[in-house]
């Protein structure tokens, strides 16, 4: 394991105060991600409390040869805030101050460390455009460095669509900010929008200049049954073009959900269990009449009252724990053009049980913007075998291995898959040009110094592009 001088220990608590430079056994839960799967280790956890204490911290580390993995909430997916190679974790949680909400630019100034659900509570007329079923630990600092997505990405697009500037740090300690939240601004280039989804390797985010939405009103939700995904996909285009006030168009199957019925206390949603369903949720004025026009007369259950809505949304948010309810599961998140979904959803399955026959796979997702996550339980070794077979169907199908979730530790050497030559060239140029001392999450979207690994390749393996 690697370790600190006590020479540097005392220089970072001199920083940011002893008590906020952790060491030892109280490091553990620093070096672990949410689902367990991606543990670590790392000598020292340092919790600044503001920017200049952050700045100070990373031109000592830089200095001194030691890597740094910056970590918000810990609530990733693919270990890419895990410190998997013994790295000084530098821990945003502190950063958490929250400004006053500007009514009329309905904009809002958050600290790193603030939560998603604090933006979201904010304001009582204005709302946080993102809706992830972590906000209420997940942070403003890693929804912008992972670019999260979520439930509403369909009406308000993801973190990055609700950037209008931010504040973060080099590694070698210089600021940068950009926070006046102008939404025409031509003046350089859009580095925000390059830290959204930058996993903490260029740069570390401070704040963020946030956009907000008017909170929905007149708000129903609807749970449809189906008879299959093809019929799924099919109402799901039919309510993009036909219900103007559609704000999220969610999936899930008859898999994951008898075992949250099973194990998550869930009574069955309909009376008549379907093997597809669709939850559909709109705004606004003729909502109700526009989603009933819709669904016609399949089997469904509405949701007018907050209460209704969120105990249909609950079958749905809580897809995300089903499969650690059987064991430690393997989570990826994959895209495709909107045209080949139903193959990549209806297909997953089949891939992995290929590889795995007695893996146990749960589907769930957005539907509208070509996204499906697939959690599988592995029954033989947790390998790689399932990622390949995955990320193998998706490359074959022109999609993206990480819809959401981003690279990490999980997806590394399969890149090559949905990136070209000249694009990963061109990301280890931005990378060594903001952090040539390789400081930043190291492990984390590898650097390049050529074409990088091939890739591994299995059953509906392709090159990027093509339709299989």
């Amino acid at each position: 394991m690697m370790t600190l001088p006590s020479t540097l220990i005392q220089s970072l608590a001199a920083i940011v105060g002893e008590p906020h430079v952790l060491t030892g056994d109280a490091t553990a839960g620093f070096a672990v991600d949410w689902t367990g799967r991606f543990q670590g280790h790392t000598p020292a956890v340092v919790r600044p409390g503001d920017t200049a204490e952050v700045a100070a911290v990373l031109a000592l580390c830089t200095d001194a040869g030691v890597p740094v993995v910056p970590q918000g909430g810990n609530t990733g997916l693919v270990g890419g805030g895990v410190p998997r190679h013994g790295e000084v974790v530098l821990s945003l949680t502190r950063l958490n101050q929250l400004g006053p909400v500007d009514h009329e630019a309905a904009q809002v100034t958050a600290g790193a460390g603030v939560t998603l659900q604090q933006v979201a509570d904010a304001d009582p007329g204005l709302d946080l455009g993102i809706l992830i079923a972590s906000r209420g630990s997940a942070t403003v600092g890693g929804a912008v460095a992972t670019n999260a997505g979520g439930l509403r990405a369909l009406r308000f697009g993801p973190m990055r669509a609700q950037l209008r500037g931010i504040e973060a740090v080099l590694a070698d300690g210089t600021v940068v900010s950009h926070l006046a939240g102008l939404v025409k601004d031509n003046t350089g280039y859009d580095y925000p929008s390059l830290l959204a989804g930058s996993e903490g390797t260029l740069a570390v985010v401070t704040q963020a200049r946030l956009r907000l939405v008017p909170r929905l009103r007149d708000t129903v939700t609807a749970l449809v049954g189906l008879g299959g995904l093809q019929e799924l996909h099919a109402l799901t285009h039919q309510a993009v073009r036909e219900v103007p006030g559609l704000v999220s168009a969610e999936f899930f199957t008859r898999t994951g959900l008898d075992i949250l019925v099973a194990h998550a206390g869930l009574a069955p949603p309909l009376p008549v269990p379907a093997q597809a369903y669709l939850l559909l949720e709109a705004s606004g004025p003729g909502a109700l009449d526009d989603l009933a026009d819709v669904i016609g007369d399949r089997e469904a259950a509405v949701g007018e009252s907050a209460a209704d809505r969120g105990r249909l949304w609950s079958y749905r948010e809580r897809h995300p724990e089903a499969a650690g309810f059987l064991g430690v599961p393997v989570k990826l998140d994959v895209s495709v053009p909107a045209a080949r979904w139903v193959r990549l959803a209806s297909g997953a399955a089949a891939v992995v049980t290929d590889v795995d026959p007695g893996a146990e796979v749960i589907t769930f997702g957005h539907v509208a913007d070509g996204n499906v996550h697939v959690n599988i339980v592995p029954a033989a070794a947790a390998d790689g075998r399932h990622e390949n077979a995955v990320f193998s169907l998706v490359a074959s199908l022109g999609g993206s291995i990480s819809a959401e979730h981003g690279i990490g530790a999980l997806k590394a050497q399969w890149l090559p898959l949905a990136r070209t030559d000249a694009e990963r060239a061109l990301f280890a140029r931005i990378r060594s040009a903001l952090d040539p001392s390789a400081t930043l999450n190291p492990n984390v979207l590898p650097r390049l110094s050529g074409p990088g690994p091939e890739p591994r390749v299995g059953r509906g393996s392709g090159r990027l592009g093509t339709t299989g």
